[in-house]
């Protein structure tokens, strides 16, 4: 096995967004993200966001032209009855979850999902293991 640690990788992010965004409408639920609104970049309107936050219902009956790129978020939606066009970063992204039931992700603010991770310590020649993060 190839020595990949050193090797950075992109954020495993959108594709996390995009996959549970498919899983939500296969299983005939309604998607909705979770975004922060402090963040560069953030277009939505920004008298419907609370404490720096929004919940965007992303549902295709409720948004037009969704894209769930790797780097931006984009779509058309009526915000109490006017029309507006959202964009924002990937990392604005805070949790994608169903509204039904509660099904879904959170990410950390401010992760660097992309970046790799620090060196880990030696550990005398042991395999690194799994735990559960909470």
């Amino acid at each position: 096995m190839a020595d990949n640690s050193n090797h950075p990788m992109t954020s495993n992010r959108p594709y996390l967004i995009r996959a549970l965004y498919q899983w939500i409408i296969d299983n005939d639920l309604t998607p909705h993200l979770l975004v922060d609104t402090t963040l560069s970049g953030v277009q939505i309107p920004q008298q419907h966001a609370s404490e720096g936050k929004i919940i965007l219902n992303i549902h295709p009956n409720s948004v037009r032209d969704l894209c769930l790129e790797n780097d931006w978020i984009s779509f058309s939606a009526r915000f109490s009855g006017t029309s507006y066009k959202a964009l924002f970063p990937v990392q604005a992204a805070l949790a994608i979850y169903a509204r039904e039931n509660g099904q879904g992700m959170i990410f950390q603010k401010g992760d660097h999902d992309g970046d790799p991770p620090p060196p880990a310590p030696d550990e005398g020649g042991r395999k690194p293991s799994l735990r559960v993060v909470k």
